[in-house]
């Protein structure tokens, strides 16, 4: 009983934490302004005074807050994970969420409780949702069927790591940016996988839950391929441009007639 209260106190410190993450993302709360009061985020998160405590110490773990001395919580600049250059690159951070999430996944297959299956689903409905809202560049309810995975293979280092990517990748503008257009390219498909992971891990089978999430990102690196490779004929063709215009022969001959 005392294993399930933990894990409950658990899953409500990080409903806050998304919670409190989405409204700065949003805007609602900008770089450099106050948190509301402590009784006031209890309230309106409807959690304990203690949970909104956990929740800003983790908040300020992550780079996203800074606690004053006496003077309360405010939102900071975030400038990425400590530790990784604001120069890695979609790919590579693809490549490391398709090792450690498609591993959590297999993990998490076999260890899933009825209420994190039943958050899961939630989580999917609020996907359709946005889908439907046409919200799609919002990553929110992505973020949070994600992270339900990792907190369900009861792996505290898993769990830290995978929250760190996403962190990374939110922080990051170019990565941020090229995770947007992946989600907005297809919809249906993006919707389809998350189903199949979920109807995984639905059944407890480890290596359908480690196949559907890495077919999940397999997609997602295919997508970034040919977004890279559309830029860089773009960046091509500008240049043929630019220098077509420098060595025309109607601006040298404009050249010559005003000399």
């Amino acid at each position: 009983m005392g294993k399930k209260l933990g894990e409950n106190k658990t899953r409500l410190y990080r409903q806050v934490v998304d919670g409190v993450l989405a409204l700065i993302d949003s805007g609602d709360f900008p770089v450099g302004s106050r948190l509301p009061a402590e009784r006031e985020m209890s309230e309106r998160f409807g959690v304990s005074r203690p949970t909104i405590r956990e929740a800003v110490i983790a908040l300020e773990a992550m780079g996203r807050v800074a606690v004053g001395n006496g003077s309360g919580v405010y939102v900071t600049e975030y400038r990425g994970v400590k530790g990784v250059e604001s120069s890695v690159s979609p790919f590579e951070l693809l490549e490391t969420r398709v090792l450690v999430e498609g591993e959590s996944a297999a993990l998490a297959a076999s260890m899933i409780t009825p209420e994190q299956l039943q958050a899961l689903g939630k989580a999917l409905q609020e996907m359709e949702e946005e889908n439907r809202c046409g919200r799609i560049d919002s990553n929110f309810a992505d973020r949070k069927f994600h992270l339900i995975i990792a907190e369900a293979t009861n792996n505290r280092v898993l769990t830290t790591m995978i929250e760190n990517l996403w962190e990374t990748q939110d922080g990051l503008r170019h990565i941020k940016m090229a995770h947007q257009a992946v989600c907005t390219a297809d919809p249906s498909a993006r919707m389809k996988e998350h189903r199949a992971i979920y109807d995984a891990l639905a059944s407890g089978d480890s290596h359908a839950a480690r196949i559907a999430m890495r077919k999940h990102f397999a997609r997602g690196i295919d997508a970034l391929h040919r977004s890279t490779e559309k830029e860089a004929v773009e960046a091509v063709r500008r240049k043929l441009t630019e220098t077509r215009e420098r060595f025309s022969m109607n601006r040298l001959n404009e050249t010559v007639a005003i000399k």
